[in-house]
């Protein structure tokens, strides 16, 4: 652009070169630089989550007035055989699906496993209870210092695995409540009584930790939607996954979205 064209354009006249440089910048175009993401879990995952998150929200809604029958709005539910035995049907198709989710992510580990292509990043390590102690010891003001963390924190990893283990006792002890004939041949009648406390108990407390912990912690404190869009953002990423976004900007620093299955 002309310096002239510049001087005429201002106000007052620019005469010197300092000042052209300064008014030639403010009329440039700001050039913005795209938004990086980085890819978090696989449509394989997201998909999974999605099946898990459905069908526990329907098992909850068909299993609480069963379980409450003497409270109001569970005599509402079951007023009428019919309106039992629709609950009942209902529940138990969400816990075939959930089976056959639970089947398909088992057998997925079991085929990356046998491949050596399982990813380590789940599993807990040493550097978990210290970095949950770092915590500790910053949520105290006893430190200044917040621990850094990969792929997956020590929360993120208590979380997979609380619900990986309370899915498996609510399926096994569910089957048992649904086939009690076929059950108590080959096992005592006692087993009956202990699997309905349970599959109770452990549905109140996998509800209590989906609800309080999981739920409002990772989605509503952060708004973190990337368990649904299989991505997360720069700025999430530096913040909560330092140490993942230093490994991926140092490996492939022109394609981050390609931080793999995980």
């Amino acid at each position: 652009m002309d310096i002239g064209v510049l001087c005429s354009a201002a106000n007052p006249p620019c005469h010197d070169r300092e000042s052209a440089e300064k008014l030639k910048m403010s009329l440039t175009p700001e050039i913005v630089k795209p938004e990086l993401h980085f890819k978090r879990f696989s449509k394989s995952q997201r998909w999974e989550h999605t099946l898990l998150l459905f069908c526990v929200l329907v098992l909850l809604l068909t299993g609480l007035p069963q379980k409450y029958r003497t409270a109001g709005w569970s005599q509402y539910l079951l007023s009428t055989p019919e309106r039992v035995q629709m609950i009942q049907q209902i529940h138990h198709a969400a816990a075939l699906l959930l089976t056959a989710g639970a089947i398909y992510h088992l057998g997925k580990g079991i085929l990356q496993l046998a491949r050596r292509q399982l990813p380590a990043d789940i599993f807990p390590v040493w550097q978990d209870f210290k970095d949950a102690w770092q915590m500790i010891l910053f949520l105290l003001f006893l430190s200044k210092d917040k621990p850094k963390f990969r792929k997956y924190n020590f929360e993120q990893k208590v979380t997979y695995w609380f619900i990986f283990f309370g899915v498996g006792i609510l399926i096994v002890t569910g089957y048992i409540l649904w086939f009690p004939e076929v059950v108590t041949r080959l096992l005592p009648g006692g087993v009956i009584p202990a699997a309905k406390l349970a599959h109770s108990s452990e549905a109140i407390v996998l509800a209590v930790f989906i609800v309080v912990w999981h739920f409002y912690h990772v989605h509503l404190e952060r708004l973190n939607l990337s368990i649904f869009t299989g991505k997360l953002n720069e700025e999430d990423m530096q913040t909560y996954h330092a140490l993942e976004y230093q490994r991926l900007t140092a490996s492939q620093p022109e394609s981050p979205e390609s931080g793999g299955e995980g």
